[in-house]
């Protein structure tokens, strides 16, 4: 035996001792990131990407061609992040590096402007689908707004903006100049009215009150924004009261719309939520035991819900986002979460398909104040 090894260990002389694989793609850039600082239980790592602009290539037809996210990974820690498995192309395998490993796109700006020149005035573009553009380290890095600068000098583009930040305040000077010369929605989310309820859901996120305060203020700036109540949670925030209350707060703060889509969970954020509710809400174990068996919930389920929103909406006298939306499968997000192992990704978005291209839909006037039923 003995020679037998001493055979095997000088044909291979040349490889180390348990070696494997060089790393390739998005995890090579990130094998020569470096430091970047730290926040509380944060660690930043930079991140020298070769292209900022995400090609999303699906069966569905989802109201936006592009893609751009300025961090990989997100500080605000929501229990329910569907986007938790993109780290693993880093391979970063567990799910809370997502929220402790953040990663700053480099040269974030530059690379737009080269991207830009490529990309048709009509295609739409989304800012924010897998991580939130205006996280804490965003009011020292400036990633986001960087990219703004360049839109903020560009005509014709179709852009939508996803974040749960106070922060977006900041650059209220920069999204009038956009919506002067293309079309642009924020998307504000905001999943409860509940700030305790907020705060073990999305620990690192602002208060529910300051988010619908934003709305306001960005309204009034002359900003088409809107609230996205999603995800809706069984038996946590999917109540027909729940949905009333949130409705009736975003119609006294002008939204121009209303919008919620059901929770899905994939593998990588389904033992993390499910740790959340077992903690929480632990009389809704079998509940959710049940109805998650898959990663969507039953269509049944889903009618019911779309039914309950377009009665607040109707009565609060909401806008809606685009077209009407149908209903996402497994099978649909599956087709769009992949990533290619080059360093350019594809990422999966929180953003559900539609039937028909985009087209928005202003909010009605608000015009009489309708009370809340029992």
């Amino acid at each position: 035996m003995s020679e037998e090894k001493a055979k095997t260990s000088k044909l291979f002389h040349i490889l180390p001792p348990d070696s494997t694989p060089p790393a390739k793609g998005i995890a090579r850039l990130a094998a020569t990131s470096y430091d970047a600082g730290e926040g509380h239980l944060v660690e930043f790592r930079t991140l020298p990407v070769r292209s900022l602009m995400n090609k999303v290539v699906s069966r569905r037809n989802l109201p936006f061609m592009w893609s751009i996210n300025p961090y990989r990974g997100c500080e605000f820690g929501c229990r329910y992040c569907y986007a938790r498995y993109t780290h693993e192309f880093m391979e970063l395998r567990d799910p809370a590096d997502f929220e402790r490993k953040i990663y700053v796109k480099q040269s974030a700006a530059w690379l737009l402007r080269q991207e830009l020149r490529s990309v048709k005035r009509n295609q739409n573009i989304a800012i924010g689908t897998a991580t939130d553009p205006y996280q804490p380290i965003e009011r020292r890095s400036k990633i986001t707004r960087s990219i703004l600068e360049v839109f903020a000098s560009e005509r014709g583009f179709s852009l939508g903006i996803v974040t749960k930040s106070t922060l977006i305040e900041r650059d209220i000077d920069l999204l009038q100049k956009i919506a002067a010369g293309n079309d642009l929605t924020v998307h504000i989310t905001i999943t409860t009215h509940n700030a305790q309820l907020a705060r073990v859901l999305e620990p690192r996120a602002p208060r529910p009150d300051l988010r619908f305060r934003t709305v306001r203020r960005l309204r009034e700036a002359g900003l088409r924004t809107g609230v996205m109540c999603s995800p809706l949670m069984p038996g946590i925030t999917d109540g027909a009261s729940a949905l009333d209350t949130m409705a009736r707060k975003s119609r006294d703060v002008d939204a121009s719309f209303f919008f919620a889509n059901p929770l899905f969970l994939k593998p990588c954020s389904k033992a993390t939520f499910l740790a959340f509710v077992h903690e929480h809400f632990p009389q809704l174990d079998p509940l959710y035991a049940k109805r998650f068996e898959e990663a969507f919930v039953s269509r049944a389920y889903q009618k019911r819900l779309a039914d309950l929103v377009a009665a607040v909406r109707k009565k609060y006298r909401l806008g809606i986002r685009y077209a009407e939306t149908r209903i996402e499968t497994e099978a649909d997000s599956e087709a769009q979460g992949r990533e290619e192992r080059d360093g350019s990704p594809q990422q999966q978005s929180l953003w559900p398909m539609q039937t028909a291209p985009r087209k928005p839909v202003l909010a009605q006037p608000v015009r009489q104040r309708v009370m809340m039923t029992s």
